[in-house]
């Protein structure tokens, strides 16, 4: 999630995005494939972080988001049968029966609808298409009754599946967050990258991919000195930061945070506000394939801010 803000008194436009992947990872750091805009006016940090709050848990309340995802089945090459009935290849919790079958073959995907009147693709009455996965453009969207499905690709393709009458959204009350405390808004030093630098960054599935560097966040806490990698490019709109700190499994999700900062470096300085570190999706379902932090993004240092750990099934 990004937010612009200024003080005192000013508009904030919330941005509220899903990943945009490509080559199983993904295309931009601006990864904004689907936005809404939020208009908030606001006269000081409390209610700025309050807003950024209020946006994210809206976006995860939608039917389409995290807490609706329930599946990821992976295919293989040839003929893959979907439905509710016991002897499909991939079983399905609801719709008909037979919903019919994804082939794939030679990288294309298509789709043979065997029941058009209950099995909508793209939320048209089709017996026959071509599947988009969500490494090119929008994927294309398989529904019935609760049930949606869309192809992704990860090295390999895969289908994901989501329910909107999914317990986890169903149970969803928000996510608890630390204190809201404004000496977690830092300005800190930027340091940028060589042009080209890039830095591995692995997956929950042990996938590495390679990412752009913009450069890195340097600031002072606790008496330490301590650094993160930005990932971006000249064309994103705020830096990327996948990190971990103290906290990670003591309090906040073991695997790490995410992080944008307010905006882009301003020459040498940039301003990161730890009080909207957010969990990653991997937080909220076992389907997700959420990147995870590099060693490099690693702090020492306990981030008392942000999002806590979030237990969809205790929820």
């Amino acid at each position: 999630m990004r937010t612009r803000t200024c003080y005192p008194v000013c508009l904030i436009y919330v941005l509220l995005f899903s990943f945009v992947l490509s080559n199983g990872f993904f295309a931009s750091l601006s990864m904004a494939d689907e936005e809404i805009d939020m208009t908030v006016e606001v006269e000081n940090h409390r209610q700025a972080i309050e807003a950024w709050r209020t946006a994210r848990h809206e976006r995860l309340k939608k039917p389409d988001g995290w807490l609706t995802l329930v599946g990821l089945e992976w295919l293989e090459p040839g003929e893959t049968r979907i439905g509710s009935a016991a002897d499909n290849d991939v079983h399905l919790n609801g719709g008909p029966d037979y919903w019919g079958s994804v082939v794939l073959q030679d990288d294309r995907l298509n789709f043979n609808n065997l029941a058009p009147d209950k099995v909508r693709i793209d939320d048209e009455s089709l017996s026959h298409a071509g599947l988009v996965p969500d490494t090119e453009d929008k994927p294309t969207v398989i529904s019935g009754g609760t049930l949606s499905i869309n192809v992704i690709f990860r090295e390999s393709y895969a289908l994901r599946i989501k329910d909107t009458q999914a317990r986890a959204l169903k149970n969803f009350k928000g996510v608890d967050n630390f204190p809201i405390d404004e000496s977690w808004r830092i300005e800190g030093r930027f340091i940028a990258a060589t042009e080209g630098t890039v830095l591995e960054i692995t997956n929950v599935l042990g996938q590495v991919y390679e990412s752009p560097v913009l450069g890195t966040f340097e600031f002072e806490r606790d008496g330490k000195t301590h650094r993160l990698l930005g990932l971006g490019t000249e064309e994103s709109e705020n830096l990327w930061f996948i990190f971990a700190d103290r906290t990670a499994g003591h309090g906040t999700y073991g695997a790490g945070r995410y992080l944008y900062s307010d905006g882009m470096p301003n020459e040498t300085q940039l301003t990161v506000d730890f009080n909207k570190a957010y969990n990653p999706p991997c937080a909220f379902n076992e389907y997700s394939t959420c990147p995870i932090p590099p060693q490099r993004n690693r702090l020492d240092l306990w981030v008392l801010a942000g999002e806590k750990d979030f237990h969809p099934d205790s929820d």
